[in-house]
C-alpha cells in the first residue's frame, strides 16, 4: 500500500495549503483516490497544491525508472517521476540531453509536460511538448489511455501545458538529442540598458542555441534594464575539457532567513553588486553545464532566502505585437509600482513560435520574469503588472503564478475556453483539480 505523509502542501514560493501526500513505485494505484499528481514540487505557486475539499496529492518522485532508451534514435520512454537530474547524471556523459530544459533539473518528466517548460533555447526549439511522442495518462474515470499528436491528439495538447488537470501522467515518451560534448562553450556580457539588450537578444538568437539575460530591474533612467547577457552552445569536443563534467558540490540553506534580510537596500546592493562584478565586461570560455543551465540549483533550498513570508515569481510574455518598446514600457512599470518590494531575480528570454499545447505559456516575443518576496502590497503589484500584460496581448505563466485574479487570466487567454470544453470531455465531474484550479477556473472548493 502507498505510505503517506500527514502535513501541509507548499510550493517552492512557501505557499502552505493542508494536504496529504502519498507516495508510491505503483503509479496506477497510487493515482486511485488522488485529486492531482505532483513531482518534485518546483511549481512556485499552487498549481501542485490539493483544494481544500480534495486533500490527497499523489507524489509520483519514488516512479523513476527509466522504461527505455534507444541509443542510435534518443528515443526515451521514462516513468513521470524520474528527474531531469537523474537522466542528467546518466545520459550527459553519454552525450545525450534533453532537447528542452528549464532553469532548475530539479523537476520531473511528468511535471515538464504539465507546465509545458521552455528553457533558453526556445528560439530553436520551442517547449519540452514538442519533443513528446506519447504520453500514458490515467484519466479521471480511471481508465488508462495512451495519447500523442496523432492519437487522441486532443487529450494530449490539453495535457501538455495542461497543469495536471486532464489526467494522471504515467508515462512520458520524448527523443533526447545527441549532442557534440557535454560542455558549454559560453559568453556572457554587460548590457548598459533595456533597448540594448533587445538588440542584443536578437543579435544572439541568430548565431547562439541558447540565450538570457539577468536584468537590475531595480535600475532607472539611462540604465533602466541593464544586466548581463547569457549565450552558449554545446563546445567542440577539440575545445572541451577531456572527459564528463562531474557533479557540482552543492550547498545548503538549512533554515529561513529573517524576513527583513532581503529588503530594498539589500537588493540594490546585490544588483549593484552582480553588474560590476562581471569583470571584464565581455567573458568568454567553457562552462560546466548545471553552471550555465542551472546556476541557483548550487543552494539547496535557496527559496528559504525570503523567510517564512515566502516569494512568488511573476513571469509573462509580451507578443512581438506590442512592438519594441514592449519590454522598456513593463519595465518603467514595474519600477515605478516596485516600491519596496524586494526582487534580486530578474531575468529575461526571447521567445519563438507558440506551441499546440492549448494553455503553453509562450509566444513569440519576451519573457521576463521576477522572484518577488510576499507582503501586504503584492496582490495589488499583480493586479497593475497583469492589466498592463492583458493591455500588451500578453500572459503569465501558470507554473509560476500565486496571485492572478481569474478575470484577468480569462482575459489573457483566448484559448481557454477550448481547454475547458477538453478537459470537461474526460473529466465532466472534475475530479481532477488543484488549489491554483479552484483560484483561477473555478472549480469546485
Amino acid at each position: 500500500m502507498p505510505s503517506a505523509e500527514e502535513s501541509t502542501i507548499s510550493g517552492w514560493g512557501g505557499l502552505a495549503v493542508p494536504g496529504r501526500e502519498v507516495f508510491s513505485e505503483d503509479l496506477v494505484r497510487l493515482s486511485d483516490g488522488a485529486v492531482l499528481s505532483r513531482g518534485l514540487g518546483r511549481a512556485y505557486g499552487d498549481s501542485a497544491c490539493p483544494p481544500a475539499d480534495a486533500p490527497v496529492v499523489a507524489t509520483t518522485v519514488l516512479a523513476d525508472r527509466i522504461l527505455s532508451f534507444d541509443e542510435e534514435t534518443g528515443d526515451l520512454r521514462g516513468e513521470a517521476g524520474l528527474s531531469l537530474r537523474e537522466l542528467n547524471r546518466l545520459l550527459l556523459p553519454r552525450k545525450w540531453f534533453t532537447p528542452v530544459t528549464p532553469g532548475t533539473q530539479y523537476v520531473t518528466l511528468g511535471g515538464m509536460v504539465a507546465a509545458d517548460i521552455h528553457g533558453k533555447n526556445h528560439h530553436v526549439e520551442g517547449c519540452f511538448g514538442a519533443h513528446v511522442t506519447s504520453l500514458l495518462l490515467r484519466v479521471a474515470d480511471g481508465r488508462l489511455v495512451e495519447c500523442s499528436p496523432e492519437v487522441e491528439s486532443e487529450l494530449f495538447w490539453a495535457t501538455v501545458g495542461g497543469m495536471g488537470l486532464t489526467g494522471h501522467i504515467l508515462e512520458v515518451a520524448f527523443r533526447m538529442r545527441r549532442i557534440s560534448s557535454p560542455w558549454i562553450d559560453a559568453e556572457s556580457f554587460r548590457v548598459a540598458n533595456i533597448d540594448v539588450f533587445m538588440e542584443k537578444l536578437e543579435e544572439s538568437a541568430r548565431e547562439w542555441p541558447m540565450t538570457m539575460g539577468w536584468i537590475d530591474c531595480r535600475s532607472t533612467g539611462a540604465n533602466l534594464g541593464r544586466g548581463i547577457l547569457y549565450r552558449g552552445k554545446w563546445a567542440d569536443p577539440a575545445e572541451a575539457p577531456v572527459g564528463p563534467p562531474k557533479a557540482k558540490r552543492r550547498i545548503d540553506m538549512p533554515f529561513n532567513l529573517p524576513n527583513w534580510f532581503l529588503n530594498k537596500g539589500t537588493v540594490v546592493a546585490f544588483n549593484e553588486t552582480m553588474f560590476r562584478c562581471h569583470i571584464p565586461a565581455k567573458r568568454s570560455g567553457i562552462r560546466h553545464p548545471e553552471s550555465f543551465f542551472y546556476p541557483l540549483d548550487k543552494v539547496l533550498h535557496w527559496n528559504r532566502m525570503y523567510g517564512s513570508r515566502g516569494f512568488t515569481q511573476y513571469q509573462c510574455v509580451l507578443p512581438e505585437s506590442a512592438g519594441r518598446g514592449s519590454a522598456r514600457r513593463f519595465l518603467e512599470h514595474l519600477t515605478k509600482e516596485l516600491g519596496g518590494a524586494s526582487s534580486f531575480l530578474c531575468v529575461i528570454k526571447d521567445c519563438a513560435e507558440e506551441s499546440q499545447g492549448l494553455l503553453s505559456f509562450p509566444m513569440p516575443g519576451i519573457s521576463i520574469a521576477m522572484d518577488i518576496a510576499v507582503d501586504d502590497r503584492t496582490q495589488k503589484l499583480v493586479d497593475d503588472l497583469n492589466e498592463l500584460v492583458i493591455d500588451m496581448g500578453g500572459r503569465v505563466y501558470l507554473a509560476k503564478d500565486s496571485f492572478t485574479r481569474p478575470e484577468h487570466f480569462r482575459a489573457m487567454e483566448p484559448r481557454l475556453d477550448r481547454f475547458m470544453e477538453v478537459r470537461a470531455k474526460w473529466d465532466p465531474e472534475l475530479k481532477l483539480r488543484s488549489a491554483q484550479s479552484v483560484r483561477i477556473f473555478g472549480d469546485p472548493a
